[in-house]
């Protein structure tokens, strides 16, 4: 079963409702249609409805049944307006904060904060930052998280990885290093793993020095401090933390090496070049990225998505919302 199957099993009947800022975007609309007709998420489009029902017409989508809000004129926005600038404390004035509640993301990430959706996707046509930045004004980041990060799920027939950070930080330091770590741990969990995780490194165990090394080499310390009941360890390189037989001989006395499934990155760069290297020469399929570490999930699309990548990432951002309950 694909982890598509299995978080649609998750969230069915659960009635979530999931946002859709850019409802005038053909992907997008066909994979709210789609989601609607399926009956295991409630999608919620913003946009024109004009524009919107045209679109639907060139396209020939159903939109019987499908909720369509226009923030420009629906009758929460000066309450919503009133709340963010609130929110902001003193860092927008009123009139900035009218302004930002037009913009379909910043009324969807308002519609999440109140609980009249449990989350929210969107980058079809608008950059990361800004899908990301109206979320960590508004959401903001869970109890105890300083920071999000942006993990991949990499999937091959019965293989199952998570690979992180592959979006977010470029350069973490230990305490983000740590944060990446949790919040792997509980995406891993959230598609059947049972975590290990492996904070990686050109070093095994302290076969080579250096400040690259020493950061890892904190993050495992601080990391194993902190959550004991993660499996968890480090520092090691790839083949020492994937191969049984290298693990072994690498790392005899640690319990993930050879077996681990969740895979720390020590920088932005690593990581992204990583999940790439496994995307296109192992043929193993990349989902995500998946944003980790807000109080309510928000997932960010590539502008290249198709309407499959839409839906798939609707399934994701609902299921992810059963953990923040």
């Amino acid at each position: 079963m694909s982890i598509f199957d299995e978080l649609k099993e998750k969230i069915v009947g659960q009635e979530k409702v999931i946002v859709f800022p850019e409802g005038e975007d053909e992907r997008v609309l066909k994979a709210a249609v789609k989601l609607k007709n399926e009956g295991i998420i409630q999608p919620l489009v913003l946009g024109d409805e004009t524009q919107i029902k045209q679109t639907a017409k060139t396209h020939e989508l159903d939109l019987t049944g499908l909720k369509i809000i226009n923030p420009k004129n629906d009758i929460r926005r000066d309450d919503f307006a009133k709340q963010y600038f609130e929110l902001r404390k003193g860092k927008e004035s009123e009139e900035q904060a009218k302004k930002q509640i037009l913009d379909p993301n910043y009324f969807a990430n308002m519609l999440v904060y109140n609980g009249l959706a449990e989350g929210c996707v969107s980058g079809a046509a608008h950059s990361t930052a800004d899908t990301v930045r109206p979320a960590l004004k508004i959401i903001k980041t869970q109890a105890g998280m300083k920071r999000v990060s942006g993990q991949f799920i990499m999937e091959k027939d019965q293989q199952r990885y998570i690979f992180s950070d592959c979006a977010m930080n470029i350069d973490p330091d230990v305490d983000t290093l740590v944060e990446i770590a949790y919040q792997a741990a509980q995406t891993a969990k959230m598609v059947g793993l049972e975590p290990k995780l492996a904070f990686l490194s050109f070093s095994t165990m302290g076969s080579a020095k250096g400040e690259m090394v020493s950061k890892v080499q904190a993050a495992t310390v601080s990391f194993k401090e902190k959550y004991p009941e993660i499996s968890a360890d480090g520092e090691m390189q790839f083949d020492a933390a994937f191969v049984p037989s290298v693990g072994a001989k690498k790392a005899p006395d640690s319990n993930v090496a050879g077996h681990a499934n969740v895979f720390i990155f020590p920088e932005l760069q690593s990581g992204n070049i990583g999940y790439k290297i496994a995307q296109r020469l192992g043929d193993f399929t990349a989902i995500g990225p998946i944003l980790a570490g807000l109080a309510k999930p928000v997932n960010d699309l590539s502008r290249g998505c198709s309407s499959q990548d839409v839906y798939e990432a609707a399934i994701l951002t609902a299921a992810q919302s059963l953990d923040v309950e």
